[in-house]
């Protein structure tokens, strides 16, 4: 395959700590150990947080109901947009080249790793929170910055291992992190199963906007998830289907957001105590109980820090500033220092952290949007690597449609600030409704494809036609729309650029895009 750089490399074997962005061709994860690596990858801290944060305002059955809802959608969405790179074996910075470009590729990968990041320094301090109190417990040492410090030197050599450590890491730590959940929801129920009962399960809740807000916080902390999908669908055993692959994301994230979210409420709702290193000291009685249920917090930070905190950020730096994955890693480690997550951790911060879930949800939603109109109703599932690679192909520089369509989306994610990520994709929607409803006649011509033939799509006159069926009080929005998202036409691309087969005009045309 002829690209640029060292993405040009195909490899044929997967030694340790060997990542690069170049189409995976081995696999290592089968589907018992994708499943494993995802139930391990997602016991997030910030579920027991958010569970905290909905105390007094869902019951229990609503605040089952409304994770439940949020797990089903990130299933979903996961199995939607990981679907490329299952079945080419493309990372996800990769995967948004043919959508905004090889210089605009730069906005997702960077809206996506701050995020990373921020919970990378925030679960580290967690864990090393947790370490600390073993330690103070048993030896009679206290010093949390020492910790903190051993605790990301830990995670970086981890994750300096790659997918081939990650997998064995992933593997081996969700039999440990379930039976532990399993345990902890047991002990909370017991012991504090009457304050549940009076402050909890009596509660009236609603079923308004505060119970959606609900499910958009907890599909909020693994939404960076849906994003960089790709990063992990590579590694995957490509003889599965579609279905089962949506099955494996689903079991893998119910189980423990559930488990982790129902004890962050009800723990925080029985004792008023929202800092989870406190309320699990104080549900657990027997020291040595308590010992296992900090280090199972701790091992939880690493486990869902080396796979969703450390990787994705890394493929975005090696594509940005053309580092190997192992310097990456480092640099990851290095820049959580910079997001205080001392002071994120304090009660008084829950809010803010609240807040921080929803507004870059804002940003995730339109991106999601955008990827998947491009593979599935542009692309059609047919993408063109060599184009992918090439950075002075047709993929060059910026798509401004693109990024106009992410700017729209996160405008209407602020005006709907309770329920951002959902209001997010409304432009996205518009979007598949208007290539889904492709239809034929007559149409105005709304720009040239890329390659120059003036040739129109059917989005050109499916979009045309809703502009004649609209409602009058709804054409000036969707005319600054059809404006905002055309799809045809590159920046600063001649319409010689390229020339293709017919089959390759039908298949891999970079024109059509949000």
């Amino acid at each position: 395959m002829s690209t640029a750089g060292n993405e040009s490399v195909v490899h044929e074997e997967k030694a340790i700590g060997d990542e690069s962005l170049a189409p995976q061709q081995v696999r290592i994860l089968d589907k018992w150990s994708y499943l494993f690596t995802w139930m391990g990858g997602c016991v997030s801290i910030g579920t027991f947080a958010m569970g905290s944060s909905i105390v007094g305002v869902l019951n229990l059955t609503q605040a089952s109901i409304a994770m439940a809802i949020g797990c089903l959608v990130i299933g979903i969405a996961l199995a939607i947009n990981g679907r490329a790179g299952h079945v080419y074996g493309i990372p996800f910075v990769v995967q948004c080249r043919s959508s905004f470009g090889f210089a605009g590729v730069k906005i997702p990968g960077i809206i996506r790793a701050v995020p990373a990041i921020v919970w990378f320094g925030f679960q580290s301090w967690i864990g090393a929170g947790a370490l600390n109190q073993v330690s103070a417990t048993l030896l009679g040492f206290n010093n949390l910055v020492f910790y903190f410090i051993l605790f990301q030197v830990v995670q970086v050599l981890l994750s300096m291992m790659g997918f081939k450590g990650i997998k064995w890491l992933e593997n081996i730590g969700c039999i440990f992190i379930l039976a532990s959940l399993i345990y902890m929801f047991y002990s909370v129920v017991t012991k504090y199963g009457g304050q549940i009962d009076a402050s909890i399960t009596s509660l009236e809740g609603t079923w308004g906007v505060p119970f959606w807000n609900a499910t958009m916080l907890f599909l909020g902390i693994y939404a960076t998830m849906i994003l960089n999908v790709s990063d992990y669908s590579r590694e995957f055993n490509k003889n599965v289907g579609s279905g089962l692959i949506t099955v494996i994301y689903t079991a893998a994230i119910l189980p423990a957001t559930m488990f982790m979210g129902l004890i962050g409420l009800m723990v925080s709702g029985a004792t008023g105590v929202a800092d989870p290193i406190m309320v699990f000291s104080s549900a657990v009685d027997n020291k040595v109980l308590l010992i296992i249920t900090l280090l199972f917090i701790a091992f939880a930070q690493v486990t869902t820090n080396v796979l969703n905190n450390v990787v994705p950020p890394s493929f975005v730096l090696m594509d940005t500033f053309k580092m190997s994955y192992k310097k990456a890693a480092i640099l990851v480690s290095l820049l959580s220092f910079a997001t205080f997550p001392w002071e994120l951790v304090k009660e008084e911060s829950a809010s803010g952290l609240q807040l921080f879930v929803s507004l870059y949800s804002a940003f995730l939603g339109p991106l999601f949007a955008i990827l998947a109109v491009d593979y599935y109703l542009i692309r059609k599932q047919k993408l063109n690597l060599d184009h992918l690679y090439d950075a002075n192909g047709p993929y060059r520089g910026f798509n401004w449609r693109a990024i106009v369509a992410t700017i729209i989306g996160v405008v209407f994610a602020f005006i709907f600030m309770r329920v951002s990520w959902y209001a997010s994709l409304i432009p996205g929607h518009r979007l598949l409704h208007s290539h889904a409803h492709g239809a034929a006649g007559p149409v105005q011509p709304v720009g040239e494809r890329c390659d120059g033939t003036g040739a129109r799509t059917s989005a050109h006159r499916s979009v045309n036609r809703l502009l004649c069926v609209t409602r009058p009080s709804t054409q000036r929005v969707l005319q600054w729309q059809k404006r905002s998202l055309r799809l045809s036409r590159w920046e600063g691309i001649p319409s010689s650029s390229t020339r293709r087969s017919p089959t390759s005009r039908i298949s891999t045309t970079p024109c059509a895009r949000p």
